[in-house]
């Protein structure tokens, strides 16, 4: 059964007419996003629940780092059902553009789209490898033009606009995804830092504060993808995926999507 949410996780904002007349408002300590409680905290979260920290990533690690591998060519077509456009069943909604283009137009030619690999596959040099580089957490369906456009760069806000990308903007060394999917991505990078650990073969994947980061096996910038994950919250269709995911293919969720307040929580 998908997570149910018994209430959104919110933000703290002082009334900016409070600020303007200059009035003395007590002093608050800032906390993380106010806790969501879903269907698995009772089970699959057991062990993560009540942690933080160093503590709460090593949890989760073990957590989900228990997942059922999938091959790169099985990538098409679980994308196919992972991705499938609520509106239309023989299409799938590609990331970065939000364009719904045909299942049956994957492929590696212009107006095709193919298989993003939203944590850079050369940051950490792990290729199309059975683990890393197969994770359907971070494996989605992107426009040929917009996924070549985006390479390997690291995340971070500027640029000029994508042709066809659909708000999205890249400059030399960074990419900015359009604001419906700022979460997405950064919630699907995040997975990828604490799925992979460096205890099972792969490199230790971990989110810094720099772009450029070429071949090392770390994506920026952190601070960044903490904000997106703030302002675009899971959506409907990131939920739907996490529980395609679980129940038809790894059997492992991204914790973030279900628990978004767990990214302060370590970071």
């Amino acid at each position: 059964m998908p997570a149910t949410h018994t209430h959104r996780w919110k933000t703290l904002a002082l009334s900016t007419s409070a600020v303007l007349v200059g009035l003395t408002l007590p002093t608050m300590t800032a906390t993380p996003a106010s806790a969501t409680t879903t269907a698995y905290d009772s089970t699959y979260y057991k062990n993560a629940i009540g942690k933080t920290g160093t503590s709460l990533k090593s949890s989760l690690h073990t957590i989900i780092s228990s997942q059922t591998k999938i091959s790169y060519s099985a990538v098409w077509n679980a994308l196919m059902a992972t991705d499938q456009d609520p509106n239309n069943s023989n299409n799938v909604i590609l990331l970065y553009s939000g364009v719904s283009r045909a299942k049956s137009l994957n492929g590696g030619d212009v107006g095709d789209w193919n298989r993003e690999h939203t944590w850079a596959k050369s940051h950490g040099d792990f290729g199309e490898v059975t683990g890393p580089g197969t994770d359907l957490h971070h494996l989605r369906p992107a426009d040929v033009q917009v996924n070549s456009i985006r390479g390997n760069l690291d995340f971070d806000n500027g640029g000029s606009a994508v042709t066809n990308g659909g708000g999205s903007k890249v400059d030399s060394d960074s990419f900015e995804p359009r604001d419906a999917d700022k979460g997405d991505v950064a919630r699907m990078i995040l997975y990828m830092a604490v799925r992979y650990e460096g205890d099972d073969g792969f490199a230790n994947l971990e989110p810094d504060e720099k772009v450029n980061n070429g071949s090392a096996p770390y994506i920026g910038k952190l601070s960044v993808l903490k904000a997106w994950n703030e302002a675009d919250p899971p959506s409907a269709f990131e939920e739907k995926r996490n529980q395609v995911i679980y129940d038809s293919y790894q059997h492992n969720r991204n914790p973030f999507i279900d628990h978004p307040e767990w990214v302060e929580a370590i970071w």
